[in-house]
């Protein structure tokens, strides 16, 4: 079991314990939609409270998190994956004071949800077997939850904060868009992508085959007769990158061929 897992799963059972044990400590933990300028702790607070009531509540949050978040954090990172969960329970909490149903919210859902869906993401034809029993695949479970938490939200809930659920899905979303963007390899993808004409070739007629290595003597070789055969502008934004790296700059005399 991974880093934060492990430390959330005791977090959360261990709040739970708590509230068995703590009078009051439910409500002064549980995210109020309506007073959150009052109570603003609560949208973080409410991620480690669970229902008294129903043991199930936390289990199949627990179970969830444990299956799911391991792979989830060995893939994103441990601080990454610590900021999924918890923007993922923020934005739940968020988008239930949009579309306030009155009362309160606890539980990890929203929260749980967000690492569910960076799952679907990664691997989205790995196989959840529901009840151990019905096969779905990761995809497709996102679409079923979206559709059933928003049948939920829009016919009264029965209870249940199906837009924290719809909100976490929403966070994790955006955060995983926000990592891509910010990714080394994306910007290094991006730069390669420039319009060709900004990549300084340099002084390419002057390149001296003969001092390149072999490695390298055969891709330049390939560019060179591209450009005989169809002009420097029909290169590729990569093949002019790499050329440049060969090229004496433009101020130099060129050798008549």
């Amino acid at each position: 079991m991974t880093t934060w897992v492990k430390r959330l799963l005791i977090a959360n059972v261990g709040v739970f314990f708590l509230q068995l044990t703590v009078s009051g400590l439910t409500e002064l933990l549980a995210f109020y939609p309506s007073f959150v300028l009052s109570r603003p702790w609560g949208l973080v607070t409410y991620m480690f409270v669970h229902s008294e009531r129903s043991f199930t509540h936390i289990l199949f949050n627990m179970i969830a998190l444990y299956f799911f978040g391991p792979r989830v954090e060995e893939r994103l990172g441990s601080a990454h994956f610590l900021r999924l969960y918890l923007i993922s329970g923020i934005v739940g909490g968020l988008l239930s004071i949009v579309f306030n149903q009155g009362g309160s919210i606890v539980g990890a859902s929203g929260a749980v949800f967000g690492v569910q869906l960076a799952f679907a993401k990664y691997w989205p034809r790995e196989r959840i077997y529901i009840w151990g029993v019905l096969p779905v695949e990761a995809w497709l479970l996102v679409l079923i939850t979206t559709a059933l938490a928003l049948y939920g939200g829009f016919t009264g809930g029965g209870g249940v904060a199906h837009f924290a659920h719809l909100g976490g899905y929403l966070g994790a979303w955006l955060y995983l868009i926000w990592m891509e963007r910010r990714s080394p390899a994306r910007q290094w993808k991006a730069k390669l992508e420039k319009p060709a004409k900004k990549v300084e070739v340099g002084n390419w007629r002057n390149i001296d085959t003969k001092s390149i290595h072999e490695v390298n003597r055969v891709e330049v070789d390939r560019i060179l007769d591209k450009i005989n055969e169809k002009g420097i502008d029909s290169l590729t934004p990569a093949e002019r990158t790499f050329l440049s790296h060969f090229a004496p700059p433009d101020d130099r005399p060129v050798r008549p061929h």
